[in-house]
Formats: C-alpha cells, sequence, structure tokens
C-alpha cells in the first residue's frame, strides 16, 4: 500500500517536523491549518463541562431537569455519530477539502445559535449543529494530515491533530475561567468557538485538495504539483511512483476504480482486517473513559472535596494543559518508538492511574464528616428534612446528607476545620449565601477529604499517561492502514465506532454514588438510556 506505515529511521521524526519550519514550511502550513478541525473537536470536548455550570444557574429548567442537561450534552454526541458516518462518504465523494469547510460552516452555525440561545431548546439545536461539525472534522483532520505529510514523519505530523486537540481543551478550561466573572459567562464560552472554526474556512479556501485523493480521481496532474511541494526533489518521484503502482492495483483487483460498496469492502481482506484494528481502537480508547474525565473533571473534582466551582475550573485547567503535554510527547516518540509500544506503556499507566482514583474515591466516600446536630442547629429552620426525621441521624456524615433527596440537601463545613463534623441543610442559593457568610465551604457534589490532593494526583497520572498512547495513536492509526480506496469510508466507520462508544459511556445525570461506583471499577453503565429513580442534579458550590 502506498504511504504505509513508516519504519522510523535514526533521525528523530520530532526534529525533522522542526526542521520543516524553515526547509519546507509549507508541509506544516498544510497540517496546522487542517489540525484546526482538531482543535474545535477538543475546545468542544472541553467547554461544555464549564459552562453548563452556568447554562444551569440561567434555564432554571436546565438545573431542575436532569433530562435536559444529559441532552445538551449528548445531542452534541449524537450529532457527531451522524456527522462521522456521512463524513466517511462525504470524504471519498468530494474530497478531505470540501468535507472540513462544510464541517468549519456547521460548527460556526451551531456556535452562533448556541451563544444566542433564549432557552434550552434552541440551545440544544446549536449543540447538534456543533456534533455534526465535529464529527467530520474528526475523522477529516487526521486523514488530510496523513495524505499531505512526508511518509517517514507522518505519525508526527498527524500527533499535531492530536496536540490541537487537547490543546482546544485547554484553551476551552482557559476561557471558561476567563468568563466566571463576566455578564454571559457561559454564551462567550460556547460563542468563542465560532472564531477557529472562521479562521480554518478561510485557510482551507486558500488550500489545495489531498493530493491522494487527487490522483485516486485521476487529476494525476493536480496531485503531482502538491506532492513535489510536500516532498524533497530526490524523493517526490518515487512517491508518485508508488501512488501510481498504488492506484492501478486497486483498479486492476476491482475492475473500477469508482464503484464502491460496503459488501466489496467487507470482501477485501486487508479492509476487513484493517476495519477490526482501526474500530477496536477506537472503541477501546472510549471504553477506559477518557471523555468522561475530560467533560466531568471539574465535577470529579469536586467530588474529592474541592467545593468552588471556580477552583474545579482552576484544577480542570491544569488537567487539560498535561493533556496537551501528553500530545507533545505523543509527537517526539511516536515515530521512534512505534505505535504498539506507545500503546502498551500508555494502558498500563492508565490502569494504575484508574487504581489510585479508585482508591482516593473509596476513601473519599467512607470517610467524610459526620454531621453534627449541634452545627446543623445554629441554622433555623433549614435543616435537611431527611436528617430531620431520621431515627439514625446520629450515624449521618457528609455523604449521607447529599444523598438526601426530598428535598435535595448540601453540607455546610465547619467553619474552623472543613474535616471536622458541619450541618446537613436544605440546599438552594439562599442557604449557599448563609453557609458562605459565616466563612464556612458549600458541598453539594462531593464532600471535605484530606484525600482530595491524592485524586488530583490519580487525575493528572490518567492524563500523561492516555494522551500520548491512546490518545494519539487510534487517529493517527486509522488515518494509515486502509488502502487509498477504502480511506474515507473507513475512518468514517472508525469515528463513527469513536463517538457512539462516547456516548455508551455517557454519565451525566447519574446519580452521585453511581459516578463514584464507575470511577471505582464497580459498575460501567452502558445503558445510558435507563435512568431509574434519579434524583435532580443539585447545584454546585461557587
Amino acid at each position: 500500500m502506498e504511504g504505509g506505515i513508516h519504519t522510523s529511521t535514526d533521525t528523530s521524526a520530532f526534529k525533522e517536523c522542526l526542521s520543516l519550519t524553515w526547509r519546507n514550511p509549507y508541509v506544516l502550513r498544510l497540517a496546522f491549518s487542517a489540525g484546526i478541525g482538531g482543535l474545535l473537536f477538543g475546545y468542544d470536548t472541553g467547554v461544555i463541562s464549564g459552562a453548563l455550570l452556568y447554562i444551569r444557574d440561567d434555564f432554571k429548567s436546565v438545573d431542575r431537569k436532569t433530562v435536559l442537561q444529559e441532552s445538551i450534552v449528548s445531542m452534541a454526541v449524537a450529532g457527531a455519530i451522524i456527522g462521522a458516518a456521512v463524513g466517511g462518504w462525504m470524504n471519498d465523494r468530494f474530497g478531505r477539502r470540501r468535507v472540513l469547510l462544510i464541517a468549519d460552516f456547521l460548527f460556526f452555525v451551531g456556535a452562533v445559535i448556541m451563544a444566542s440561545a433564549p432557552g434550552a431548546a434552541l440551545l440544544i439545536v446549536g449543540r447538534i449543529f456543533v456534533g455534526l461539525g465535529v464529527g467530520m472534522a474528526s475523522m477529516t483532520s487526521p486523514l488530510y494530515i496523513s495524505e499531505a505529510s512526508p511518509a517517514k514523519i507522518r505519525g508526527a505530523l498527524v500527533s499535531t491533530n492530536g496536540f490541537l486537540i487537547t490543546g482546544g481543551q485547554f484553551l476551552s478550561y482557559l476561557i471558561n475561567l476567563a468568563f466566571t466573572k463576566a455578564p454571559g459567562t457561559w454564551r462567550w464560552m460556547v460563542g468563542v468557538a465560532g472564531f477557529p472554526a472562521l479562521l480554518q474556512f478561510i485557510l482551507m479556501l486558500l488550500l489545495p485538495e489531498s493530493p491522494r485523493w487527487l490522483y485516486r480521481k485521476g487529476r494525476e496532474e493536480a496531485a503531482k504539483v502538491i506532492l513535489r511541494k510536500i516532498y524533497p526533489a530526490h524523493e517526490v518521484e518515487q512517491e508518485i511512483q508508488d501512488l501510481k503502482e498504488s492506484v492501478e492495483a486497486e483498479i486492476k483487483e476491482e475492475g473500477s476504480s469508482e464503484k464502491m460498496n460496503i459488501i466489496k469492502l467487507l470482501k477485501t481482506k486487508a479492509v476487513r482486517r484493517g476495519l477490526t484494528a482501526g474500530v477496536g481502537l477506537q472503541v477501546f480508547q472510549q471504553f477506559v473513559g477518557i471523555n468522561t474525565v475530560m467533560y466531568y473533571s471539574p465535577t470529579i473534582v469536586q467530588l474529592a472535596g474541592f467545593a468552588s466551582n471556580r477552583t474545579a475550573l482552576l484544577l480542570s485547567l491544569v488537567t487539560a494543559g498535561l493533556n496537551a503535554f501528553g500530545s507533545i510527547v505523543s509527537i517526539y516518540f511516536i515515530d521512534r518508538t512505534g505505535r504498539k509500544k506507545l500503546l502498551i506503556i500508555s494502558l498500563t499507566g492508565v490502569v494504575v492511574s484508574l487504581g489510585v482514583l479508585s482508591g482516593v474515591f473509596h476513601e473519599t466516600t467512607t470517610h467524610s464528616p459526620m454531621v453534627s446536630r449541634v452545627e446543623t442547629s445554629h441554622f433555623s429552620n433549614i435543616t435537611c428534612p431527611d436528617y430531620s426525621s431520621a431515627l439514625n441521624s446520629g450515624a449521618w456524615d457528609c455523604m449521607t446528607c447529599l444523598k438526601a433527596s426530598s428535598p435535595d440537601c448540601g453540607f455546610c463545613s465547619s467553619p474552623t476545620n472543613k474535616l471536622l463534623p458541619g450541618a446537613c441543610l436544605i440546599s438552594n442559593d439562599t442557604v449557599k449565601d448563609m453557609c458562605h457568610k459565616e466563612t464556612r465551604l458549600w458541598y453539594t457534589r462531593g464532600c471535605p477529604s484530606k484525600y482530595g490532593w491524592l485524586a488530583l494526583i490519580g487525575l493528572a497520572l490518567y492524563i500523561i499517561f492516555f494522551s500520548p498512547g491512546m490518545g494519539s495513536v487510534p487517529w493517527i492509526m486509522n488515518s494509515e492502514i486502509y488502502p487509498l480506496r477504502f480511506r474515507g469510508l473507513c475512518g468514517g466507520i472508525a469515528a463513527t465506532a469513536n463517538w457512539i462508544s462516547n456516548l455508551i459511556v455517557e454519565t451525566k445525570g447519574l446519580p452521585i454514588e453511581e459516578i463514584e461506583k464507575m470511577l471505582e471499577g464497580r459498575a460501567l453503565h452502558y445503558k445510558f438510556w435507563e435512568k431509574g429513580n434519579k434524583p435532580h442534579e443539585k447545584s454546585q458550590a461557587t
């Protein structure tokens, strides 16, 4: 297969990439312009976790109804599933460049709709548009970069797409933090995404189509012009010859260079094996929990005992920064270490770090501060009803208080030490303000814990190990392993599998104790559509 997976030489591919800055900036321009699609992908993944905290404050219907919160998050994922599935076919039919232009247009429209939404319904419509754009871009960006990159540094350049995904997540947390005090908070958070979409649209208008797609469609001369800009003079003729032989072999084998369908795809042994590997990697990437961690890292931080929204967002910014750093590590090692070895190291580290998180959350939930009758009675007429009527109220601790649901209750810490017994009170904004006025901390998601810093270490380890391997390799492999003729369609199938897996492990709206069990590895809730009897989510502290 032309442009197959390249075996690294003694020269670091990372250094080769850096040298392109002065030797051939055209290649970097192609890679980073297409990689903005990854930036959009990452930004959307990260921004909603912080924006949702403030959307709930503006739209009380969202705060009261778990189903609306679920819809705001998951409709973008549903849109991405459709976008990735349709995008695969469109890539082979219309070309990589046109699909990226369409993705940018959809994302821009979605960002404008969300930023101006007067209610939850239109906000969800905007999320669907954004999802369609993200789905198309998520599989097209690495494909375009792969087909417009010299073989020996292809892995490193496709890893720049991974870097821009994680960079987008980091940017989203930074913007979330920047707008926490601004009027319109969440509208700025979701609206800012329109600018990189517009920038990529303009840049892609000025860039050529993928040379390999052009050659496959019979536009050999146009493809050769682009390849001569990408490859050094002593390599370009061999690359053109390899591409020619690859296309001719496919045409000879299948009898036509244009006709293509799923049956032919599945009858081709190389494609079946590639799909097994490509889809498996994409599914497994989601099942190790990365998007759960990124979507809900502010919530996870609060579960570890950090009460403030702003503190949670700030600590999540550190997490996103580590994710971006891990992508840089991937760029350096992907072509010199190899895909398989990087995956093994990554998965080993992920397992260890999830073990750390499991232990921390187990300790947090089983050793939370007790509820004191003295502290609770300090606040008149706002005691949690379930606590007042409980026969075993002396055994109540903070976690028991947070699980009360008739109505929702919160934990107001001791003014001297948050680990000492505190008060169990009705959860609403008025009570929260009363708690804060006495220099106490207000908890509605997690409880005070002396182990909170270990949760941060566990999160950091998880991201550091995940990002260079499981974060980047699935996208790189899916841009390389398929025959040129099936590359767009197969890449779309694999990306669709990724987004479907993302939706399956979606946890928004699950009760606190179920999220804890998931993080502890005790339960994995595949049936996200079965809500059962769930209490409404509680407002988070600020």
